[in-house]
């Protein structure tokens, strides 16, 4: 058991509420929140909080974490022409070697900005899979089904392999997008959906010219098109939701869909700025991704939170748009929720101990007139000082502890980015 106490405790069971208490975790689990006890159990560590925030993790909800081989490989250039000119021919290079330790890039990178688990969306999937179980970060892993994919039966196999392959990764069903999937494959996602009855996610409406090609071809805009063919039958979700009238809006509420929203690639990619408080007004579910690193080029969820609510200011001409409150929630709850982790969306006994401390005594984050909104508009990742992943301390102080020495993490990256674009 290890005990964090005399800190600060933010959670979000009643609102965003912070106290003066103390988090126990027991294996992976929470065991107890609340005030300091008079009778204690033994601990195998306590840690005393100083004074600083506990609070759970953020949540990374949609990115393609060995996209760390590509950051600022391909910059300046509109999505089309990054994607199918620059991103897709150096991918097919990809090796389960390079997965594996472009993926351990990206896990430190989340670690240090206080995320607890991502929502991926890549290939070579077992040596993906390989990575975070070796470092002991959590991950759902959705398939990207697209016209390139040989054997696409092996969809299939992967969903049913990674829902049983261990305590830190999952598996969901998903099309790569509407625009790089033919209909046979489109109608073969929905048919695994319905055997399943599993809920199915997709890059949609990122950009206007994907979803005016989307009416070329079917006469009818992305989300209603996939409404229609059944992909969202059992619920799901979809990254990026840039280009959404009104009766898009009406799908996700319909199909119960979560929208993530990833501010800092659609600002790069010129892809344009999200209606967050217009869907979330409608009653949409929205959570935070910060996409790969080839098109953002950072994996930091301070970031994207900033983003997130100021973005709304400027799109609504409207200081009050963009409520602080709802973009931390969205990076921590909602989060959690378009993953399928319910267990991993609060500090409260019985969910999994994946939580992030953050450093208060720091000047941005004084005075502490409302720790919450410091969080989402002053706080950076150099306020992150621990983070938990299944009650184990990955994390601390600048250190990582992840089975393997990040001197040579960063040398098998560097040597494998060097084959790849000689």
């Amino acid at each position: 058991m290890i005990r964090f106490y005399n800190g600060k405790v933010l959670t979000f069971t009643d609102g965003i509420s912070i106290t003066d208490g103390e988090v126990w975790t027991d294996s992976d689990l929470i065991s107890y929140v609340g005030p300091a006890k008079a009778e204690m159990p033994a601990f195998e560590r306590e840690i005393d909080l100083k004074g600083n925030l506990i609070m759970p993790g953020f949540k990374n909800a949609h990115t393609h974490t060995a996209m760390t081989a590509f950051r600022s490989s391909a910059d300046d250039m509109p999505l089309q022409e990054w994607l199918f000119n620059q991103i897709f021919p150096y991918e097919a290079k990809l090796t389960d070697d390079s997965v594996y330790y472009f993926s351990k890039l990206g896990i430190m990178e989340y670690l240090s900005s206080g995320i607890t688990s991502s929502f991926d969306m890549y290939f070579h999937n077992e040596a993906y899979a390989k990575a975070h179980s070796d470092t002991g970060f959590r991950t759902v892993i959705c398939s990207a089904m697209n016209n390139f994919d040989a054997d696409p039966t092996n969809i299939e196999r992967e969903y049913l392999r990674f829902n049983s392959y261990g305590p830190l990764v999952n598996y969901r069903l998903g099309l790569h997008a509407e625009y790089t999937t033919g209909m046979d494959r489109i109608e073969y996602m929905v048919s695994l959906g319905e055997k399943y009855k599993a809920p199915m996610y997709i890059h949609m409406s990122e950009t206007e010219s994907e979803v005016a090609d989307c009416v070329g071809r079917y006469g009818l805009r992305t989300p209603q098109f996939l409404e229609k063919v059944g992909f969202f039958k059992y619920g799901g979700g979809a990254f990026h939701c840039v280009w959404m009238d009104d009766e898009d809006i009406n799908v996700m509420l319909r199909n119960k869909l979560v929208a993530v929203t990833c501010p800092a690639s659609n600002l790069k990619l010129a892809s344009g700025i999200a209606a967050i408080d217009k869907m979330a007004a409608a009653g949409v579910e929205i959570a935070i991704g910060t996409d790969g690193a080839g098109s953002n080029n950072a994996l930091d969820m301070f970031r994207e939170m900033y983003l997130v609510s100021t973005l709304q200011k400027y799109k609504n001409m409207d200081a009050a748009a963009g409520d602080a409150y709802r973009t931390l929630k969205m990076a921590c709850v909602n989060g959690a929720h378009a993953m399928g982790l319910p267990e991993c969306d609060d500090l409260a006994v019985g969910k999994k101990a994946d939580l992030v401390v953050i450093d208060l005594m720091q000047p941005n984050m004084q005075p502490p007139h409302n720790i919450a909104k410091n969080i989402v508009y002053a706080g950076s990742k150099s306020n992150v000082k621990l983070t938990m992943v299944n009650g184990k301390v990955l994390y601390e102080n600048g250190e990582y502890f992840i089975g393997e020495a990040v001197e040579d993490i960063y040398k098998n990256a560097a040597e494998l980015s060097r084959r790849m674009f000689a």
